[in-house]
């Protein structure tokens, strides 16, 4: 397996960013309504500006593999990771949501995925991720509660 990492996103990371986040495979961010790429690149602009949402690059083995965030949807902290199609299917998905929950201290934590995607439904609830009420946009939602530590 290929080292998984999660690094800041640099200006220079944006096309690459925005190609990923308007593929028709991938949720669209919360808040974004059409997934087009003047619509990626309007919210990606908001979320850098807000000091209590972030953007990260994933890597894998130092080469970019797509592209993961925390940010506020209606009160509630959520995570979000978007894959490039050619780092899909070798858990890279799954060790940037690992990451994710680490670097987002906040609990109850929530992301959402595609009715139509098992993968990703097994993928979180084996990082201890259940289910939770569907969104608004009919993609299912989970949950990662709060522990006892």
């Amino acid at each position: 397996m290929a080292h998984i990492d999660l690094r800041d996103l640099d200006d220079d990371d944006l096309d690459a960013v925005g190609a990923v986040l308007i593929d028709p495979d991938e949720v669209a961010p919360a808040g974004v309504g059409a997934a087009d790429r003047d619509g990626i690149d309007e919210w990606v602009a908001r979320q850098r500006q807000d000091p209590d949402a972030w953007i990260k690059v994933v890597t894998e083995s130092g080469a970019f593999a797509g592209a993961a965030a925390a940010y506020t949807v209606d009160g509630e902290r959520e995570v979000a990771w978007w894959i490039a199609p050619h780092a899909r299917g070798r858990e890279v998905g799954g060790h940037a949501v690992r990451l994710l929950a680490t670097l987002e201290p906040e609990r109850p934590l929530y992301a959402r995925v595609p009715a139509s995607e098992s993968p990703p439904e097994a993928m979180l609830e084996r990082i201890g991720f259940t289910p939770a009420t569907p969104s608004a946009d009919g993609a299912l939602r989970y949950v990662l509660p709060p522990t006892l530590e």
